[in-house]
């Protein structure tokens, strides 16, 4: 038997574990299953280049609870250690940077984006236990050994009659950390962490009932058996060859995955390279339809199989945050600030590649299967759109497949929209208009008018399109958006066939202060047009710039401040309803239908609310009387 004292400059190291990371505590089941599929890895290993001979047996790692003697034992069957080999990994090695790590961790605690800690090892155990004790035999032909510590920088580590090649962890848990005496509390971690760990892992047992023979009588009953409860994966699909797996071995996988989640993703993406960095995984598109506020951390990294986080920021770009799946990879740093890790080369490339993977899988859906394409295209654009938006790489890439669709339900990628609207839909500088809607059902009667006079009305209505517009605008020459139900639609409008107005100037100029004597709100600016006869008397048209800007703040963008409301009045001349108001002799009966002709042109903005809608609810009853 030796004692001695832990090689570490901290007096008593252990407090300070847990003050620094007593929030991250229950990572230390990670850690010391990590070292435990680690230490059966290296002997499979070894067996490979024939150091350790025979058959290697049953290697399933075991966890333990003792409630009553307040312990829980971690148990591999792996290469083992020797009484020198605990002295140099665990008296030398592994506490000998403890210091130093907590130097580093508490600076970068200031960020609050530290995303793991591998590299902690075996002393993490400390932070949830007052004593531990190591017993450990290793594959060599020397004695067991074991070691204790109780918290403090003294050990003593001694010969053990253990006869089976491992080793055993045993943590008497600490007062204040009891909850890891429950099963319910160590099953959900070892779910959370060690669900997909390449060697299996037995966490108690379960009963099972055996398959009756084929020709048991109808009376028969199942025998009950009881098996260990393996509670991982050991081979995810992730780990496979995709020429291996099935369309169902996907969606195998994504439940396995997301358990509560009853909707099928739509596609997937397997990722697999190996230079000039390691990764594999697997994303899935799930149905989105037009939800940003989805929750975001539902993609897992993975180091080795090992989780690490579902916070994935700085890694994947943030379009690509929407999606789910599992990212495995042993080159990302993890001991880090998310600051530095944004800025860490090999994190660039992998993100460069994994959005050049999903740009390359979205093409390739949409050469292969065009219609299946476009039926997917409301669940999937506010992704691509996302990306269009903040990474020009993807952007040059998804222009070729990202689609336009019409209120007529019809699919134009941005080549073939300007191809077809280009000799209609151009003003007086040759720019080209692309009209679009956001509400079909609230823009109706502008979109059936732009649609009569043969205009290609799009249905935009993704809750960052004024953003996209504003890129696609900047970045085209020639080109400009407006909604349908915007000013900018009369610098088309006015192209067609010249519409004479019904009233002559004289009556115009007569017209225009009686209308705005009754429309005193400064937010509405009253223009006079010649119009379709048959359309409303009175329309509502924001400016276009003034609308997109408030738009765009709404969603986190444009300019501060807050925008007033601003609309144009357009009074059509040629509506009998107008004529009659420019003749009726009475002012009570003339601001009668001024105001009735501005609530319909309100009404159709969804603009009218609360009690001006009960008044013009009420005057219309009047009307009909």
């Amino acid at each position: 038997m030796s004692k001695g004292k832990i090689n570490v400059a901290v007096e008593n190291i252990f407090p300070l574990i847990k003050k620094f990371l007593y929030s991250d505590h229950e990572i230390f089941l990670r850690e010391l299953i990590s070292n435990a599929t680690d230490a059966t890895n290296k002997l499979k290993h070894l067996s490979s280049l024939g150091e350790v001979k025979g058959d290697l047996g049953d290697l399933t790692l075991e966890v333990k609870i003792d409630a009553k003697g307040k312990k829980l034992h971690i148990i591999d069957k792996g290469v083992g250690m020797t009484a020198d080999e605990v002295n140099k990994y665990i008296n030398e090695v592994a506490f000998s940077g403890a210091e130093e790590f907590l130097e580093q961790y508490k600076e970068s605690a200031k960020d609050s984006g530290i995303i793991g800690h591998f590299g902690l090892g075996f002393y993490s155990a400390f932070m949830v236990a007052k004593e531990v004790e190591i017993i450990t035999k290793s594959f060599k032909d020397e004695p067991a050994a074991h070691w204790t510590c109780d918290g403090s920088p003294e050990y003593e580590l001694k010969e053990s009659d253990k006869k089976e090649r491992g080793t055993e962890i045993i943590l008497h848990i600490d007062a204040d950390s009891k909850e890891f005496l429950e099963e319910s509390r160590i099953g959900a971690l070892l779910s959370k962490y060690n669900k997909f760990m390449p060697v299996p892992i037995k966490f108690g047992t379960r009963e099972e009932n055996l398959p009756l023979p084929e020709d048991a009588a109808d009376d028969a009953k199942a025998e009950t058996v009881t098996v260990d409860n393996i509670i991982n994966n050991p081979n995810p699909a992730w780990t496979k060859a995709p020429s291996d797996l099935k369309e169902e071995d996907y969606k195998g996988f994504y439940r396995e995955l997301y358990p509560t989640q009853f909707e099928e993703p739509l596609f997937n993406i397997h990722l697999n390279v190996d230079y000039p960095f390691n990764l594999t995984g697997i994303l899935y598109f799930p149905k989105l339809n037009n939800d940003l506020n989805i929750q975001k951390d539902r993609i897992q990294l993975y180091q080795n199989q090992v989780f690490v986080t579902d916070n994935v920021e700085g890694i994947v770009p943030e379009f690509l945050t929407l999606l789910r799946g599992v990212i495995d990879s042993p080159d990302i740093p993890l001991n880090v600030s998310r600051s530095y890790l944004q800025a860490d080369g090999a994190v660039k490339k992998i993100s460069n590649y994994i959005t050049r993977k999903v740009a390359d899988k979205l093409s390739s859906l949409f050469k292969k299967d065009r219609k299946g394409f476009e039926e997917k295209w409301n669940d999937i654009k506010v992704v691509i759109e996302y990306g269009m938006l903040s990474e020009d790489k993807f952007f040059e890439k998804a222009e070729k497949f990202a689609l336009f669709p019409t209120t007529d339900g019809d699919y134009f990628t941005f080549e073939e929209l300007q191809e077809k609207v280009k000799d209609n839909q151009t003003d007086k500088d040759g720019k080209l208009i692309l009209l679009y809607a956001s509400q079909v059902e609230e823009q109706h009667s502008y979109i059936q008018a732009a649609k009569d006079k043969g205009y290609t009305v799009l249905l935009l209505d993704s809750p960052i399109i004024s953003h996209l517009i504003q890129k696609l605008e900047t970045s085209k020459e020639n080109l400009s958006f407006a909604r349908v139900d915007g000013d900018a639609i009369e610098n088309l409008i006015k192209k067609d066939e010249a519409t004479v107005s019904k009233l002559s100037e004289e009556e115009i100029e007569k017209l225009k202060p009686i209308i705005e004597e009754v429309v005193t709100d400064e937010k509405y600016s009253v223009q006079l047009e010649a119009m379709d006869s048959q359309g409303l008397p009175f329309v509502l048209t924001q400016p276009e710039f003034m609308r997109r800007m408030k738009e765009m703040q709404q969603t986190g963008g444009g300019m501060m401040g807050s925008f007033p409301e601003m609309y144009t009045l357009l009074v059509n001349t040629n509506h009998s309803l107008v004529g009659q108001i420019l003749n009726t002799k009475t002012a009570k009966k003339r601001e009668r239908l001024i105001k009735q002709g501005l609530d319909l042109a309100r009404l159709s903005q969804n603009l009218l609310k609360g009690e001006e809608l009960t008044a013009f609810i009420q005057r219309s009853l009047d009307l009909i009387k």
